[in-house]
């Protein structure tokens, strides 16, 4: 895949496109600010933009703007965030950026596994939400009645499938079989009014509801 990195920090930028470019992709672009992240998209036409929050020239929320900007543009376009921290209004403000999936959050200091960090982004890029788990930790903890209708259990689903997980590592997670994974998903689904459609994409949008609370 074809990559635009924008990381302010010259040694975390060089690292990401290092790693990207050893599992086989492309880093058509590393920059340091939003605007060259903006301007890099549109003449690269990426697959997927990893970029920061913070970045200069106010340190701010520089980046997310930007990539938000960029989902206006193209909500079909793929983007990660890669922060230091964790922001959950950030997280709801990227995923409300656009309807079409592909989007996912990050911590750097949680990235503990190459391997995994690469898969994620595959993920994203094959329009997947990944979102790290303490990130979906807070954001549950901010609010007083997250999907009501859920269950208890219905809601540990959905948040295990916010993080990206299979069916399979569901259950696995769980202890449970992954028929009881399938209908405890296919209630949520129900519950949220999420019925087949051509794409068959209820997984996605279930995960996005449970973001946008």
């Amino acid at each position: 895949m074809r990559v635009v990195i924008a990381e302010d920090g010259l040694i975390v930028r060089e690292g990401v496109a290092g790693m990207l470019r050893r599992f086989g992709h492309d880093v058509v672009a590393a920059v340091g600010d939003a605007a060259a992240l903006v301007a890099a998209v549109v003449e690269h036409r990426p697959d997927i933009v990893v970029t920061d929050v913070r970045m200069p020239p106010g340190f701010s929320d520089e980046g997310l703007q930007a990539a938000i900007a960029l989902r206006a543009a193209d909500p079909e376009l793929p983007v990660v965030v890669l922060s230091q921290f964790v922001a959950p209004t950030y997280a709801a403000e990227l995923l409300d950026s656009g309807r079409s999936a592909g989007v996912g959050y990050l911590l750097k200091d949680r990235v503990g596994d190459v391997a995994e960090f690469v898969e994620a982004l595959e993920a994203v890029a094959g329009g997947q939400t990944v979102v790290d788990p303490e990130v979906v930790r807070q954001m549950l903890g901010r609010r007083k009645d997250p999907l009501r209708t859920l269950t208890a259990r219905e809601r540990e689903v959905l948040g295990l499938m916010a993080e990206g997980r299979s069916n399979t590592a569901i259950a696995r997670h769980l202890v449970v079989s992954e028929a009881a994974v399938a209908k405890h998903i296919g209630s949520v689904l129900t519950k949220l009014d999420l019925p087949p459609d051509a794409d068959d994409h209820r997984r996605v949008r279930a995960v996005l509801a449970f973001l946008r609370g």
